[in-house]
């Protein structure tokens, strides 16, 4: 596919004012056709205006349309980057600065960084994610482009080094807060196996050891009960948004909406996704599940909550390029129009975590997240060019 493609100097590319000209636009209130819209300092300002004032840099965006970038609440496919094989790690400025490269290229602007908070040891232990959010908040700042938000899995059973974790909430460093529980319940032999198959894929533990480990977390997870309902407590103190995780009874969805649970992460079935809407909750569910034509897992797909009308958000969950190829497909199924799908992963992400305000839309006085992309292309090969508060950070050539 050929299509006219942004041409920017050095010089456009750092400046403050700049007018993308010709651009078919989806906007709150449809598509704007040739529209020209005007940044300044990281804004949207104008986004149909009709004579461009001195001063700004052009943009020749003919043939191409404007999309607000992509908001992913839960994304956690930067572990392979760290781990790509058990027991195997990379530094975290190689392995998160690939993992920056590869959200924009889907047209990621804003990713809530999906850290689990775990009993485990290696990768998803205490110790990782304090050096990630360490280091996202810290050189990451300097050298990634995606904006880079901390979303933590908490494992319930994880009692260990509680007041750290109570801190980080109270720093305002954290946004989500995610309660999960992948402790397999004493006797289920199939989700024992399938967690001790997880396990294996990112330790070098043996069976025996992962074995002890289940049964050494599990003789004490109860002492993490006072604990939760003290995380809970301070994640509404601070306004950090609480998500579920994975509620599949609906005794759980009930302690959810105790608990004034925002986001309903991948509730097991309609009847509990319905529940979890019904007390306020976003339901939120992997981008991967549509694009594969089903759960992984064997539960509720993401073509028959939106049937059902029980779908909020889409998430990249393990796999990034899903989630921009996610709202085309929702059209080509029939399931909805692509400026429906489109906001699952770009407008209601962003009502769901409160940011409304600055993200989600292309719109005077948000931030200027978007990307200029080939249109009628449901890959991410169609992306020209990506921005995130105005700045181009990424740059594509599409045939």
């Amino acid at each position: 596919m050929k299509t006219n493609q942004t041409i920017l100097d050095s010089s456009t590319r750092n400046n403050t004012k700049i007018a993308i000209q010709g651009v078919n636009a989806l906007t709150p209130n449809g598509w704007l056709k040739d529209a020209t819209v005007l940044i300044e300092n990281g804004q949207f300002t104008s986004i149909d205006q009709a004579i461009t004032p001195d001063g700004f840099h052009l943009v020749n965006a003919q043939g191409l349309q404007m999309l607000p970038g992509i908001i992913d609440l839960h994304g956690d496919a930067f572990e392979r980057m760290i781990c790509p094989r058990p027991g195997v790690n990379f530094p975290l400025p190689i392995a998160i600065a690939d993992n920056d490269r590869n959200l924009l290229a889907s047209g990621i602007t804003t990713f809530y960084c999906s850290i689990t908070d775990s009993y485990e040891p290696g990768l998803r232990s205490r110790e990782s994610a304090r050096k990630l959010i360490d280091f996202i908040l810290g050189i990451g700042k300097q050298i990634l482009n995606c904006n880079h938000r901390i979303h933590i899995r908490h494992e319930e059973a994880n009692i260990a080094g509680h007041q750290e974790l109570c801190d980080w909430l109270g720093s305002g460093c954290v946004q989500i807060l995610s309660i999960n529980d992948h402790l397999p319940p004493p006797g289920n032999q199939k989700r024992f196996s399938r967690y001790l198959n997880s396990v294996k894929q990112r330790s070098s533990m043996s069976i025996e050891e992962i074995e002890q480990l289940i049964t050494q977390v599990t003789e004490r997870r109860h002492e993490g009960y006072a604990q939760l309902e003290q995380l809970v407590d301070l994640a509404h103190t601070y306004g950090i948004s609480l998500a579920s995780h994975d509620d599949d009874t609906p005794e759980k969805v009930a302690l959810s909406e105790q608990r004034q649970v925002a986001i309903a992460e991948f509730p097991a079935n309609v009847d509990l996704a319905a529940k979890s809407r019904e007390y306020g909750a976003a339901v939120l569910m992997g981008a991967p599940n549509l694009v594969r034509g089903g759960s992984h897992l064997g539960l509720m797909s993401v073509a028959e909550a939106v049937k059902h009308n029980v779908l909020d958000c889409l998430c990249s969950d393990y796999h990034y390029p899903s989630l921009f190829y996610a709202p085309f497909k929702l059209k080509e199924l029939g399931l909805m129009s692509f400026e429906q799908a489109w906001s699952l992963v770009s407008s209601r992400p962003a009502a769901s975590v409160k940011i409304s305000d600055r993200k989600g839309k292309i719109a005077p006085g948000l931030d200027a997240d978007f990307l200029l992309v080939a249109p009628d292309h449901p890959l991410p090969s169609a992306i020209a060019s990506v921005y995130v508060v105005g700045k181009e950070v990424a740059r594509y050539h599409i045939r």
